[in-house]
């Protein structure tokens, strides 16, 4: 009772004109700011960070969420439309959402993303009301070998992402792996596969692989096919009907749980949460073979659960002070500007923001949804632009994107090595997403590991004696070793496991037909 009592109290903060006003900028720069790749959230809230002085408080921080959630929310449709994802969130979304996009889906595939997305975020403002306190004390009592085996699980998402070939896959991954360890040591600030080109200290940027492994590639494939097999322009209808609503509602569901309490853990955040969500769909799902071909299940998990986790990156910022992400860590930057230090006492000493903030997800995520579906036609009409316009403005795209990074004309060449690397990936059967995981997690991994071992000293049995980690690394090998029971058991039934006569492999004969040149 007493918590319906301070929500209430929280609509009344978010419901005046004035926060309505900012719920509304930051939920809409954030949209157009997820769609155009370079930016990012982490770099809008700091530039507005300056307009936020002066400002009272808790307009300041509902208007810097907006933008954050806001861009998360429309990352999905670059890397929907143009397989160029505008945040490393919505990476795991162009797997299934850019194949549903060149089957003429496109409609589709935005529709079912702006759902998820809504549903991801809601749920995560439940659970976010509901128990943030239990959930931060819990996230708090993770250790760096929890972490480390986090990753770890993160890690073994190559066995599904990678196909049937595990080979490939774990191939990809470790390359991720060790672009990931490019620049400087953070702990000896030794130099490492930097060839001594100082434009390597600081690492290969995410954007750069990403934007090289999927879009600048997808124009090497498009220049390729030379007019054959491109995107079909046509444009579906928004409509989803009930079958259509009944497939997608289990992992919606499932993924928006998951990336919450993904994105509660400090460090994990909105990419992990949906690699996670994408590779624990793809596991259970029936038809699991026939994702990364347009299967609409491999659109909504992801889309849930990085908004899930997004929303649940603030529980350990506004009730422990630890920024649960880097965007977080910006907003609590902002915070202590603002006079306000977060923390266990925030419920109590400024509860109008706390709740305040709360109830203002609850109506960024309606205008959310109000904006970006009657927006779903134009976005769509990107697909009917004629190829000789389509590829320039993607690679101008990614240009923009990556030179404004940093303004450096070697991140412009690197662009061009990772589109080179990701068009050869295609041409042989190697998957790129095990490779941007690697890039992803590897860096954290590396970290969290030697952290458990400073702290150990030097003992590596740390990372089994600790409950959290001990299970997650058991479940790491349970998923491992099922793929293979799997496939032992479906060779020993016969021919008949090919997938030949049976329902999945007519659908995926009939899907692959249908987009062969």
């Amino acid at each position: 009772m007493e918590t319906l009592q301070q929500m209430g109290a929280g609509f009344g903060v978010a419901f005046t004109p004035e926060n309505l006003l900012f719920v509304f900028i930051g939920v809409l720069a954030g949209t157009v700011i997820g769609i155009l790749p370079g930016l990012g959230p982490m770099s809008a809230i700091a530039l507005m960070i300056p307009i936020a002085f002066g400002m009272d408080p808790t307009t300041a921080i509902i208007m810097l969420a907006g933008v954050y959630y806001g861009a998360i929310f429309g990352g999905s449709t670059s890397s929907i439309l143009l397989n160029a994802p505008g945040v490393a969130g919505t990476v795991a979304t162009s797997f299934d959402g850019y194949p549903m996009a060149r089957k003429g889906a496109a409609g589709k595939a935005l529709a079912i993303a702006a759902i998820a997305s809504f549903t991801g975020g809601t749920v995560g403002v439940v659970l976010l009301m509901l128990i943030a306190p239990v959930l931060s004390s819990f996230a708090v009592s993770f250790g760096p070998a929890d972490y480390f085996a986090l990753m770890v699980l993160g890690l073994t998402a190559v066995v599904t992402l990678g196909g049937r070939n595990i080979t490939k896959g774990l191939i990809a991954a470790v390359v991720g792996v060790m672009v990931s360890l490019v620049g400087i040591d953070s702990q000896t600030a030794t130099l490492r596969f930097t060839f001594g080109m100082p434009e390597l200290y600081e690492g290969v940027k995410f954007l750069i692989v990403a934007l090289g492994l999927f879009a600048l590639a997808e124009v090497f494939s498009m220049l390729a096919r030379r007019g054959a097999g491109g995107a079909d322009g046509s444009m579906s209808s928004l409509r989803l009907n009930r079958r259509e609503l009944g497939r997608i509602a289990g992992p919606t569901g499932r993924g928006s749980i998951l990336g919450f309490f993904t994105g509660v853990l400090p460090g994990a955040g909105a990419t992990v949460a949906s690699f996670l969500s994408y590779s624990m769909e793809k596991r259970i799902a029936k038809d699991g073979d026939t994702f990364g071909s347009g299967n609409p299940k491999g659109v909504a998990a992801p889309e849930a659960g990085n908004n899930a986790a997004a929303v649940g990156s603030f529980v350990p910022m506004l009730t422990l002070g630890v920024p649960g992400s880097g965007t977080t860590a910006i907003l609590l930057g902002a915070l202590l500007v603002l006079g306000v230090t977060p923390g266990p006492m925030m419920l109590s000493e400024r509860p109008e923001m706390f709740w305040g903030l709360v109830a203002s997800m609850y109506v960024g995520n309606i205008v959310l949804l109000v904006l970006n579906l009657p927006l779903i036609p134009l976005f769509a009409k990107v697909l009917k632009t004629p190829r000789a316009v389509l590829i320039p403005l993607v690679v101008v795209f990614c240009v923009v994107g990556v030179y404004g990074l940093s303004f450096s004309v070697f991140d412009l060449w690197l662009l061009l090595g990772f589109g080179v690397v990701g068009y050869l990936m295609r041409q042989n059967g190697f998957p790129a997403a095990p490779m941007i995981l690697g890039l992803i997690l590897g860096s954290m991994m590396e970290r969290s590991m030697r952290q458990a071992l400073q702290i150990s000293y030097g003992d590596w049995t740390t990372f089994v004696t600790s409950p959290y980690s001990a299970a997650l690394l058991g479940l790491t090998v349970v998923v491992l070793v099922w793929p293979l029971v799997k496939r032992l058991r479906t060779g020993a039934k016969g021919p008949a496991a090919d997938g030949g006569s049976s329902p999945d492999g007519a659908e995926k004969a009939e899907e692959d037909t249908a987009t062969r040149p």
